[in-house]
C-alpha cells in the first residue's frame, strides 16, 4: 500500500499525520509526505522568485519535522514540497503519479472535538478525488490509535446509492483485520413506506441483500459482522453506536458522483459529523 498524505503545519495536519502512522503500521503502507506552496507568478514586481524559494525553504523545514514525527513513531517516509496553485489538485496530481491507494489528511478545526469538520481543502477533495480519502478527526494527534484494529462499512440503504463495502473487505483482508457492515435506519422517510416499522423492514432488507452480493463478490472475504443502528434521524441512530479504539468507518459516494470520482453526498456528510473515528471516503465504483 502506499499513501500520499497531505500536511500542514498546523494541528490540523499534525492530526493527518497520526493517521498515517496508524495507517502505515496496520497495513505496512509506503508513506510520502506532501506540502503544497502556493505559486507566486511573476508579475514584474522584485522579490517575488526570492519570495517563492522563501515559502519552499519553510515548507521543506515544516515537512522534515513532520517526516522525523513519523520516524519517531517507527515509519518511514519520504518529503516533498510541491508548488501549485491548488492544494487539493497538486495533492491528487501527486498522488495519481505515485499510484497511492490513499490520500490522508486532516479535518478542519473550527468543529467539536473528535468529530469531523469538512474544510475548503477538504471539501475539494472529497467532490473531486479519483483516489479514496482517509480524514483524520478533529484532535486525533492528542490521542492517537497505534494501529487500526477493525474495519466498519456503512451500506446504502437506497437503490442506486454506491456501496463501500467491497472496498472495505479487500482493505480488511490486506491486513486480518474484523469487519462489520453497519446500516443506519431513520424514520427520515417515513412518506416512502408508510411507517416506521415498514421503513426499517425496507432498510434492513437492502442491508441485507448487500451483505448476500458482497459474499458473492468475494467469496474469500472475512466473516461479516451485521450491525443495525435506528433512530428516529440519523443522528440519533449514529448516536447509539459504540466506536472502540483503532475503529476506521468507510463511506461511499453520492449516486451523483462521476464514475471513479469522488462526491460526497449529504448522508455520508451527516455520518462525518457525528462521528469521532477516522473515515475512509471511497470514490463511485
Amino acid at each position: 500500500m502506499h499513501l500520499t498524505v497531505g500536511y500542514l503545519a498546523t494541528p490540523t495536519g499534525d492530526d493527518g499525520i497520526a493517521l498515517a502512522s496508524a495507517l502505515a503500521k496496520t497495513f505496512d503502507a509506503d508513506v510520502d509526505v506532501v506540502l503544497v506552496v502556493r505559486e507566486e507568478l511573476p508579475d514584474g514586481h522584485p522579490g517575488r522568485l526570492e519570495y517563492q524559494q522563501m515559502l519552499i525553504d519553510r515548507g521543506e523545514q515544516w515537512v522534515s519535522r513532520a517526516v522525523a514525527a513519523l520516524a519517531a513513531a517507527g515509519v518511514a517516509a519520504e518529503s516533498t514540497v510541491a508548488v501549485g496553485e491548488s492544494f487539493a489538485q497538486s495533492l491528487v496530481e501527486f498522488a495519481e503519479q505515485k499510484a497511492s491507494d490513499l490520500i490522508v489528511v486532516g479535518g478542519a478545526r473550527d468543529g467539536f472535538f473528535g468529530r469531523h469538520t469538512i474544510g475548503p481543502v477538504t471539501g475539494a477533495l472529497l467532490h473531486s478525488s479519483p483516489i479514496p480519502v482517509a480524514l483524520a478527526p478533529r484532535g486525533y494527534a492528542e490521542d492517537p490509535d497505534e494501529a487500526i484494529e477493525a474495519v466498519t462499512a456503512a451500506v446504502p440503504t437506497k437503490p442506486g446509492d454506491d456501496n463501500p463495502l467491497p472496498f472495505a473487505i479487500t482493505l480488511a483482508s490486506a491486513a486480518g483485520l474484523p469487519i462489520r457492515m453497519l446500516s443506519l435506519v431513520s424514520a427520515e422517510n417515513l412518506a416512502e413506506a408508510g411507517s416506521a416499522r415498514e421503513v426499517r423492514q425496507l432498510q434492513v432488507a437492502a442491508a441485507e441483500e448487500n451483505l448476500v452480493l458482497a459474499a458473492r463478490a468475494l467469496p474469500d472475504s472475512p466473516e461479516i459482522e451485521s450491525l443495525v443502528a435506528d433512530g428516529m434521524t440519523l443522528e440519533s441512530a449514529l448516536k447509539k453506536l459504540r466506536w472502540e479504539d483503532g475503529d476506521l468507518l468507510v463511506v461511499g459516494s453520492s449516486r451523483f458522483a462521476a464514475p471513479r470520482r469522488l462526491f460526497l453526498g449529504s448522508t455520508a456528510a451527516r455520518i462525518l459529523a457525528g462521528v469521532d473515528v477516522p473515515v475512509i471516503v471511497v470514490p463511485r465504483t
